[in-house]
């Protein structure tokens, strides 16, 4: 009976093998997953305008403001003050009479003398002398000379008398003296002088114009919207059995560290993603996201979060140019925790954390 069972047993694993197309000389210890050759597409932004530019006319009212101003009620004046003069005693030196001279007269005086005057000048004459007694002519003056005998000059003294010293004058100081009177020196003229009234002012308050109406023409710019589609470059589409890692047929983790209450992926969760993740995918194999939540929270709010967590994950690959056919992507909220940490329960910040995962499996393509 044992042996009718085994061989009818072979016989339903034979079968079923043979209907779902199992890997052909399969390794035991060996795991495999059905895949699919992928069709290999590119993206290609096509930007197109959705709605033109044009023209916007916006009108914007006058702008008013009210001030306080304030004005002059009575303008500022002057009141004129006489500064009467100020005067003071004052003892004045004054010259009763000068300085002067007296001259006395010192007389001439003389002394006696003579002066000798020329009255005939000195000349000559011609005179004959006689006849000699021995001249026997008979001519009267024959035997006669003729002398030049000169004749002394005559002259006369007059008595005179001679200045000695002229009369001259001698200056006697004669000194003079001074006197003093009192007079009032007026040491500070009469002035007037000003005071200032001060202007009276009041407040007023009117409205001013701060700005006119005035229009503004507001050029809107057109719309464009960038689809992105995607082209195949190349089709895929045949079944083939794919050897895989037995764990990664199993849920692993992902050590993303979610903070809390968040769905963005930091920069080191997208390092961890392009390491362990895109290498598995680039192979061809489909993958199973799974994202949940610690127990903080409420359930529905901590659903919503799983899912977008989930999906950031997925729009990341998809980013980094996997097919999205490739993935699926679920979220759970708090449904699936791996620790004690319900609600109600006090954990540690570290225990928390280790509920806020994401986590993938290679899954079998139908």
């Amino acid at each position: 009976m044992k042996k009718i069972l085994l061989g009818a047993t072979l016989l339903m694993f034979g079968a079923t093998a043979f209907a779902q197309d199992l890997p052909q000389n399969p390794e035991p210890g060996k795991c495999y997953v059905r895949c699919k050759t992928p069709e290999v597409w590119k993206n290609e932004d096509v930007t197109i305008e959705v709605a033109p530019a044009y023209k916007k006319i916006v009108t914007h009212p006058a702008e008013y403001n009210t001030v306080t101003e304030r004005v002059l009620i009575k303008e500022a004046g002057q009141r004129l003050v006489v500064v009467p003069a100020v005067w003071e005693d004052k003892t004045v030196s004054y010259t009763a009479k000068e300085d002067a001279n007296k001259l006395r007269v010192i007389q001439a005086t003389f002394n006696p003398d003579s002066e000798t005057i020329e009255t005939k000048a000195a000349s000559a004459n011609w005179e004959m002398s006689e006849k000699a007694p021995d001249c026997e002519s008979s001519d009267p003056n024959d035997c006669r000379y003729w002398c030049y005998k000169p004749v002394p000059a005559k002259y006369v003294t007059i008595p005179l008398t001679k200045l000695d010293k002229d009369a001259s004058t001698v200056s006697d100081k004669v000194p003079g003296y001074e006197k003093t009177y009192t007079t009032k020196v007026m040491v500070s003229a009469p002035t007037t002088k000003s005071i200032e009234i001060p202007a009276e002012y009041g407040n007023i308050n009117k409205t001013v114009l701060v700005k006119d109406a005035w229009l503004e023409e507001v050029t809107v710019a057109a719309k464009y919207k960038t689809v992105t589609k995607e082209i195949l470059v190349n089709k895929g589409g045949l079944t083939t059995w794919k050897e895989v890692e037995c764990e990664l047929v199993n849920n692993t983790i992902l050590p993303i560290n979610w903070n809390l209450g968040s769905a963005t992926l930091t920069s080191a969760a997208k390092g961890i993603i392009d390491t362990r993740l895109l290498p598995v995918l680039k192979t061809g194999v489909s993958v199973a996201l799974e994202s949940h939540t610690d127990s903080r929270g409420t359930k529905e709010s901590n659903q919503d979060l799983s899912e977008r967590r989930a999906q950031a994950v997925t729009n990341y690959l998809i980013s980094k140019g996997v097919n999205p056919s490739k993935l699926t992507g679920n979220g759970y909220g708090e449904a699936k925790l791996t620790n004690r940490c319900a609600d109600g329960v006090s954990c540690t910040e570290a225990q928390h954390r280790a509920n806020r995962r994401t986590t993938f499996r290679v899954v079998n393509e139908k």
